[in-house]
């Protein structure tokens, strides 16, 4: 396989991954003022599986296709609005998220322990992006939006990051087997 045809397979899997993203947003259960989402667990599963590089390019690729108003987000919504409004925040939080898991993983090993520390972080980065922009956005005290868009997501974070650790792990285990994925450890094929 030539580089060019590597790079070729790593952008389909990207999109594929936005994709899949975009799918279990709409996995919904409403609360309030935020609803818990399948977004996290698809966010914590493109990066085990994809790590940092091209996990967050599916995530950037995500945020951009719903920006521009395809219904990708939560409650198949869309449009820029949803990026400023008082849920943006959780958005734009899962480019850092998704980044500091791929890259925890790849300073360490694609394992379940090193996959459940990264998507625990990821999801507190989340949260805390979510949680600071949902209490400007929504004008709200720090007390009122750490009570609805932190502390309500916890446990659910933490199932949803173990899940994703778990199914993660397993995935990128087979796609390497398959040779659809290489490891940080595997050789790139050269150019012919």
């Amino acid at each position: 396989m030539t580089n060019q045809q590597l790079k070729l397979r790593m952008m389909i899997v990207t999109a594929l991954f936005a994709a899949i993203i975009g799918v279990l947003a709409q996995m919904t259960i409403p609360l309030p003022l935020v609803p818990i989402t399948g977004q996290t667990l698809a966010i914590g599963l493109a990066a085990t599986i994809l790590g940092s590089r091209y996990g967050t390019l599916s995530v950037i690729l995500y945020i951009i296709i719903g920006a521009v108003g395809v219904p990708v987000f939560a409650e198949f919504s869309g449009g820029f609005s949803k990026l400023v409004g008082p849920t943006g925040g959780y958005l734009v939080g899962f480019i850092p998220a998704v980044f500091l898991i791929g890259f925890y993983m790849e300073k360490t090993s694609f394992n379940f322990k090193n996959a459940m520390i990264a998507n625990s972080i990821g999801m507190l980065i989340t949260l805390a992006f979510g949680t600071a922009w949902l209490k400007i956005a929504a004008d709200l005290s720090w007390t009122a939006a750490f009570k609805g868009g932190f502390t309500p997501f916890i446990i659910v974070g933490l199932i949803k990051a173990a899940l994703a650790s778990w199914i993660g792990v397993l995935v990128r285990d087979r796609l390497i087997s398959a040779k659809l994925l290489f490891s940080q450890k595997t050789e790139l094929p050269k150019s012919a």
